[in-house]
């Protein structure tokens, strides 16, 4: 274990220096931004377009972090011929790749946090709460991760854990006037981290024997048909033909059913009767265990294959 984690600690660092991450975070911000602007001309439910909205964006800009990374991570080690003297080492290939998935999936929920938290604090704004008190808070905040930041270069890409941690729990504290729209952001996020994982190790599996866009390319496509997958498996005879209905059948089984981590709002305010948010996001959790270590495991296998000279 202490090699896994020796090869997570590297994988967030380096992940953690990429610009592409906060070119994507400050997209994230952006959207966030576009839910409060949709939110003024939503009177009574404005709330809930911001949750909704942002919601959606967390989940969105985490599943593309997670192709992202999990397409160029291992191809950049090969490029830069980094992962030579690391192999050269006692380390199995398996150990390097468990580390490989951990230390992407950390940096997104590292990603995640720091995005529910911004969006609980945009729902105590538009929730009416004293502008001063969020404004003063938030930039405290920031100003104190960036003294931090400064101030120990050596420990500054371990910084956004503890500022996004406690981001959420600033956040979570404000939006107390809108109960039901923080409980959305933070079960979104949650079910959001669950599916990330699946995709992160999809595209570690993919990147095991293939080329970074390759790699993008199809675990875009495999999360695009997991999106799909209730709709693929009931898809009518009479319109598409029995082929086609076939074949979406066997596409919702054989791939990851990710639908299960965007469920209905009723579900996530905990409103459907006899069915408890608790005992969904526990099955949630117990299938996407289940893929990634699947899709891990095939991955090991090629990669024990793969020669890198």
């Amino acid at each position: 274990m202490a090699k896994v984690f020796a090869i997570l600690l590297n994988t967030y660092r380096e992940a953690v220096r990429a610009r592409i991450l906060l070119g994507l975070f400050a997209l994230a911000l952006a959207t966030t931004c576009y839910a409060l602007v949709v939110g003024q001309y939503a009177s009574k439910n404005s709330l809930r377009v911001i949750s909704d909205i942002g919601s959606f964006g967390v989940s969105s800009y985490g599943v593309l972090v997670a192709i992202v990374l999990g397409a160029t991570s291992l191809y950049r080690e090969v490029e830069l011929k980094t992962i030579y003297p690391i192999l050269a080492r006692p380390l199995g290939r398996t150990q390097y790749l468990v580390g490989k998935v951990l230390g992407t999936w950390l940096v997104l929920v590292v990603f995640m946090l720091a995005n529910a938290g911004v969006l609980l604090v945009a729902l105590h704004a538009m929730a009416g709460g004293q502008n001063w008190v969020w404004i003063a808070l938030l930039l405290g905040s920031t100003a104190l991760f960036l003294i931090v930041w400064k101030r120990f270069p050596r420990a500054s890409t371990y910084v956004p854990i503890p500022w996004s941690i406690g981001l959420v729990l600033l956040g979570w504290v404000l939006a107390k006037e809108a109960p039901d729209d923080r409980r959305v952001v933070l079960a979104s996020a949650l079910l959001a981290s669950f599916e990330t994982a699946v995709t992160t190790a999809l595209a570690t599996l993919f990147s095991a024997f293939s080329s970074p866009f390759l790699t993008a390319i199809f675990t875009l496509g495999v999360f695009l048909v997991g999106r799909s997958a209730d709709t693929l498996a009931k898809l009518p005879v009479k319109v598409f033909g029995q082929e086609i209905h076939d074949l979406g059948e066997v596409l919702a089984r054989v791939v990851p059913n990710l639908m299960v981590y965007v469920p209905p709002r009723p579900v996530l305010t905990g409103e459907v009767a006899g069915e408890s948010f608790t005992g969904y996001a526990l099955l949630a959790f117990a299938q996407a265990g289940g893929w990634v270590l699947f899709f891990v495991v095939v991955a090991s296998l090629l990669f024990k294959q793969r020669d890198f000279v």
